[in-house]
């Protein structure tokens, strides 16, 4: 089969966790190969004419879909998949309003809420419309984030804010939306225990992965327990170092992890997700989780979390290409 791989184009002075998308695009390339495929890598940028064209010269059978981000702007991670449906090639991952609707982490929230999934109390998306001055909130710590930048960009302890009322947090939400990819909103913040939940889809239903826990280890009292930009892409830093992923629990979590993989299929079904996702949680001190992000096309690099629970499964990296390319409507 003559597969195409898509990504974001990116160059040598790109971040981290953009230049991540090559080693994603070459380790996919391999399983690819192994299975017997015949494959090409495209880079993508926002010539939109020009991608449509390449790809029409390659007449792929399939493309598998890597693409982030634009331009570096994760909110026009859309723009290839709804190229790709208007050209009528089968690719892979989310289709393009799953993908939307996930990665736009304000209408995420909302469509949980309607379907019944656990999610923190929000405010935003700001710039928008502020909520009136008598708007109740629970005062005490939110968390403000990018609504469309994934990968914990722009996420650090700066971003945990104590407030008492809608005035002050929308004050500040003011303040952070220029760093935020000018579009940002705050949740309720949650501590407690952080996991990973990843899915891969098979026939007969996803199947979900061993679950894993981000610990944090080693952290000082007073320093916030969140997954922020340096524990994900800063080998230099603390955070780095002391936020390792676990796979092992106790029998007293059964009950716990179980709550989680319902979860999870569920969130899974709720957004029409296909081919691979993953699913972030927290779990308050009652035992309580609550759904923080879902992650339609969560990173392929064979150090990150989806290889690793892969692994925890005894399935193969490039077994799990296998799945994805042949789960395409």
């Amino acid at each position: 089969m003559r597969v195409v791989i898509v990504h974001d184009s990116v160059s040598a002075s790109d971040r981290p966790d953009a230049l991540d998308v090559v080693v994603q695009a070459r380790a996919v390339a391999t399983a690819l190969e192994e299975l017997g495929h015949s494959v090409e890598i495209l880079p993508c940028t926002l010539d939109l004419a020009g991608l449509c064209d390449a790809l029409r010269s390659r007449r792929p059978e399939r493309v598998f879909n890597l693409v982030e981000s634009l331009a570096g702007h994760g909110r026009l991670i859309h723009l290839v998949p709804s190229c790709l449906d208007a050209l009528g090639y089968s690719y892979t991952g989310a289709r393009t309003a799953p993908l939307f609707l996930s990665s736009h982490k304000v209408l995420a929230k909302d469509r949980l809420k309607r379907f019944g999934l656990p999610t923190a109390e929000w405010v935003g998306p700001c710039p928008g419309s502020p909520p009136p001055e008598h708007t109740s909130i629970k005062a005490g710590v939110w968390i403000i984030k990018s609504v469309w930048e994934h990968a914990s960009i722009g996420l650090d302890e700066n971003g945990l804010v104590a407030v008492s009322d809608i005035r002050e947090l929308w004050s500040l939400l003011e303040a952070r939306a220029p760093d935020l990819g000018k579009l940002c909103f705050a949740e309720c913040y949650i501590e407690g225990r952080e996991f990973n939940l990843s899915l891969l889809a098979q026939p007969g239903g996803p199947r979900v992965l061993p679950p894993a826990e981000i610990r944090f280890e080693g952290y000082p009292v007073g320093k916030a327990r969140i997954v922020d930009y340096r524990a994900k892409w800063d080998a230099a830093s603390f955070e780095y170092h002391h936020t390792p992923r676990g796979f092992d629990f106790g029998p007293e979590d059964a009950g716990l992890l179980a709550e989680l993989q319902d979860l999870a299929r569920n969130a899974w079904a709720a957004f029409g997700l296909s081919g691979y996702a993953r699913v972030d949680f927290r779990v308050d001190e009652n035992g309580q989780p609550w759904i923080l992000e879902i992650n339609a096309n969560p990173c392929l690099s064979p150090d990150a979390g989806f290889a690793a629970a892969l692994d925890r499964a005894g399935i193969s990296y490039t077994e799990a290409v296998g799945y994805i390319l042949a789960d395409v409507v």
